[in-house]
């Protein structure tokens, strides 16, 4: 029976108490288990939520760190999860190896292999797995029960003060859902963690630790797609604001006679179809967190009040003779260049000054170095579990394809991107057999030249004769205007409709019935 030596153990402990920071540690505690057990690949996976996500790995591929494993799709995984001891895996095994194909200068199956997976349980509870693979048959089967007790032990051990110390390990009780508008489509969307390991997204995360516990305002600043919710999201979670609503407001959809109703409330008959009394957003928000997303939309009026808000504490819903107090925290999002916007009298100095205590700026993901790759590994597995692949992997010139393209539409781009070449390889190989997405499944935007324009197309019908009725000549008189004002407003609905004193929900609808379509063509060198 093979022991694990005593020196074995010591450098592990030693090691452990070295590392500077969680990833070190975990790195040095699969080094020494490497010198140990012989195994052509390694993983240190956390369990939150019926997810394992992986901590540190060795001998696969680097997108592997970026997947998610759902454990009821894996049944080698949710066999480790429900055991309460090491568990190995004959090289014949029926169960699906959730590893195939991410073995790093191996393509396809696995041949004949050893897999071993160890439950990493502190007290009562699974923390995570310790899942090791060899090519070598049987090479696990002689560890003795001991040995793996201990290295399940010290594993745990690890992963539970690492859990501890970062704040990772989540809460069983989770926040009581007070308000129906949580359950919109923005909050469901998986997790609130930041996904990638560039410099420039370390910065921004210790930007976001650093100003997450206190009760400034923020402004959040980025292009269009580079997760400017999820920058919100992941404050509000790390302040202590977090078992309290967290509201999201998209600020260009509300129409500006309505601005002050939805962010403030209204009184029974404060005005016509005010049948019934309603919270405001801000009133809803009370004791947690408002995120106006796209601030940059709202009309002057409606910024002064929201300054107001800010400033004194106090709402006064529309019919309501007497204000109410607040404790409300803002987060305010926007791709506008504000201060630029002040200089051009659209937005309100003071309210850009009360917001800008420490701003935040979300970087392009064309300035994430390395988080392509690991982003696409994520994106990946969320589209195996979507589309009912067994397994699915990245082609190496498909991730080179991906890392040197420059992303116009960011992260966003990014995914649908991946969900596309996902569902494109997956007609080719079919859903039981390990996919392989490559280049010529990308389809990505034309890669020629370096810009990015926007096309007004529209629907015309039959060439214009001499003889037309009044409807005709009122609808290419309207459909030219909303084109003019489109194409001045740089395709901005929002700015378009503000030119043309409409509404904006209403000027897409009339845009719509005259046949009018606003597509882009995003072109980079």
């Amino acid at each position: 029976m093979q022991e694990l030596s005593i020196s074995t153990l010591v450098d592990m402990t030693i090691g452990l108490a070295q590392g500077k920071n969680d990833q070190e540690r975990f790195d040095k505690l699969l080094d020494a288990i490497r010198k140990t057990i012989q195994c052509d690949c390694i993983a240190l996976m956390s369990l939150q939520n019926g997810i394992l996500t992986p901590l540190a790995m060795q001998g696969l591929t680097k997108d592997t760190m970026g997947r998610r494993f759902k454990v009821s799709d894996h049944p080698r995984f949710e066999q480790i999860c429900q055991s309460a001891r090491a568990i190995r895996f004959d090289s014949d095994s029926p169960l699906p190896d959730p590893f195939d194909g991410l073995l790093i200068d191996h393509d396809g199956d696995l041949p004949m292999h050893a897999c071993m997976g160890i439950p990493l349980i502190f007290g009562d509870s699974l923390l995570g797995v310790l899942t090791l693979d060899s090519l070598m048959p049987n090479v696990f089967d002689n560890i003795s029960p001991r040995s793996l007790e201990a290295l399940s032990a010290l594993a745990a051990s690890t992963l539970k003060m690492a859990l501890t110390v970062s704040k990772l390990e989540l809460k069983a009780q989770q926040s009581e859902q007070r308000i129906e508008e949580l359950n919109t489509e923005a909050w469901e969307r998986d997790g609130s963690n930041m996904i990638g390991s560039s410099e420039i997204m370390q910065s921004l995360n210790t930007d976001i630790q650093v100003v997450a516990p206190s009760h400034f305002n923020i402004l959040i600043l980025g292009e269009t797609g580079v997760g400017k919710e999820l920058v919100a999201r992941s404050i509000h979670h790390q302040s202590d604001r977090k078992k309290q609503p967290l509201i999201y407001v998209n600020c260009a959809a509300i129409p500006e006679n309505l601005v002050e109703s939805e962010l403030f409330g209204h009184k029974k008959g404060a005005f016509t179809g005010a049948d019934a009394s309603r919270l405001g957003k801000f009133a809803l928000a009370n004791g947690g967190t408002l995120f106006l997303d796209e601030i940059g939309e709202l009309p002057l009026s409606a910024q002064s009040k929201i300054l107001r808000a800010l400033q004194s504490n106090e709402i006064q819903p529309v019919g309501q003779n007497h204000v109410e107090v607040i404790d409300v925290r803002v987060l305010a999002a926007t791709n506008r260049d504000l201060a630029v916007e002040v200089k051009e009298g659209r937005f309100r100095a003071d309210l850009f000054h009360r917001l800008s205590v420490y701003p935040l700026t979300v970087p392009p993901l064309r300035q994430r170095e390395g988080d392509v790759t690991i982003l696409a590994g994520f994106f990946l597995e969320q589209a195996r579990r979507k589309l009912g692949i067994r397994n699915i992997k990245w082609e190496a010139e498909a991730l080179d394809t991906l890392s040197i393209y420059q992303w116009p539409g960011n992260v966003r781009e990014l995914e649908h991107v991946v969900n596309r070449a996902a569902l494109k390889a997956r007609a080719k190989f079919g859903s039981n057999a390990i996919v392989s997405v490559g280049k010529n499944d990308l389809a990505l935007l034309d890669v020629q030249t370096g810009s990015s324009e926007s096309q007004t197309t529209q629907s015309t019908g039959a060439d214009e004769v001499n003889t037309v009725t009044l409807k005709q000549a009122t609808d290419a008189f309207q459909r030219k205007t909303v084109i003019n004002a489109l194409e001045s407003a740089d395709f901005n609905w929002a700015k378009a409709a503000r030119k043309l004193s409409v509404d904006r929900a209403n000027l897409i609808r009339l845009a719509k019935r005259l046949g009018i379509q606003v597509t882009k063509k995003h072109r980079i060198e």
